[in-house]
């Protein structure tokens, strides 16, 4: 087959590595568009995943951007789509890369792990031949957007614990760190996410706790360049903001500690064994819930309640599923 790929965010980059193996591997054509936004521009890059940039990028923080951006992007990817008479259509949220396949009539298969994300559910898992979702979220939570068996497939566990199947941690990150520091990695918010909008003072609060504790070692994943520079303003010592897209997984498998205002890095950590707080403040998810029930994420109130101590690593923490088991679902959509 003739398969297309719309990667519009950092970790899809991620998601799709393995499953772009995988197809190339089983003798399928891929072609990749992206959306410039974030670090995906540059985790392309640095997986050697090739790709066509289709613009325009982000629309911002508000509805109204966000809806004009996708008026651009729409056409410019409805011309790409007639022009690759592709067989399929692939996708971890991208509703634009859903709607494209509809109008084409092209079979499309989107995957999400976060079910909150109301307006791009009513877009894109409406609009999707067929929807993967962890088994952790109950069908009736996405049952209002249209989705229901057979539309919906389902597999156990974490989707990071498929994509980091074959991963291991590069030693090296930790060349610039004194052995002797506590390593806590540090995610900032989705600020730019429709589903996430709340004031979190909690979040600035962690990092004025880690900033002045001459103990910590803390790396700081800004999403924007407005996030990097209002941290790198704070002029906290113990802070160390990343300048551009780095090895954030072999830093997750490495920490002593990770917190994250985010979901993504908060189930990298868990599938990588790491500690890892929660400074959410949009509406928790399944999996997030599912993971606090079961120890692995632990949801922070204050910054008081963070444990900043060496820790010890133990490999059988590490939890791995077969990547192939997300491809064949997402390939059911072809078959539909």
């Amino acid at each position: 087959m003739r398969v297309w790929i719309d990667i519009t965010n950092s970790p899809h980059v991620l998601f799709f590595r393995p499953l772009i193996r995988l197809l190339e591997s089983d003798g399928h054509e891929v072609e990749v568009t992206a959306r410039d936004f974030a670090q995906t521009l540059e985790l392309l890059e640095v997986h050697g995943i090739a790709h066509q940039v289709v613009g325009p990028g982000h629309g911002g923080a508000g509805a109204v951007g966000k809806a004009r951006a996708m008026a651009g992007r729409l056409p410019r990817l409805r011309r790409f789509a007639k022009r690759g008479r592709f067989d399929l259509v692939l996708a971890h949220g991208s509703h634009e890369a859903m709607l494209t396949a509809r109008s084409l009539r092209i079979p499309g298969a989107t995957s999400h792990d976060y079910e909150f994300a109301t307006l791009q559910h009513q877009l894109g898992l409406r609009a999707a031949t067929r929807v993967v979702f962890p088994a952790a979220i109950p069908p009736e939570r996405v049952a209002r957007f249209g989705v229901r068996p057979p539309k919906l497939v389902q597999y156990p566990g974490l989707e990071e614990e498929y994509y980091l199947a074959d991963f291991e941690p590069d030693r090296t990150v930790l060349d610039s760190v004194d052995p002797e520091h506590v390593l806590v990695v540090v995610r900032t918010p989705p600020e730019l996410a429709l589903y996430h909008r709340h004031d979190n003072p909690l979040f600035g609060e962690v990092l004025e706790r880690l900033g002045r504790d001459e103990s910590v070692h803390a790396v700081v994943l800004p999403r924007t360049a407005d996030q990097r520079a209002a941290i790198r303003g704070l002029g906290l010592p113990s802070l160390h903001v990343a300048e551009h897209a780095v090895d954030a997984q072999s830093l997750l498998a490495l920490a002593d500690l990770v917190v994250s205002a985010g979901g993504t890095m908060n189930r990298e950590a868990a599938a990588l064994g790491t500690p890892v707080y929660t400074t959410f403040a949009g509406h928790l998810g399944a999996v997030d819930e599912t993971l606090i029930r079961d120890g692995r994420l632990r949801p922070l109130t204050s910054p008081d309640e963070l444990e900043l101590r060496k820790r010890e690593r133990v490999t059988s923490q590490r939890r791995r599923r077969d990547p192939r088991l997300l491809l064949e679902l997402l390939l059911s959509a072809q078959r539909a």
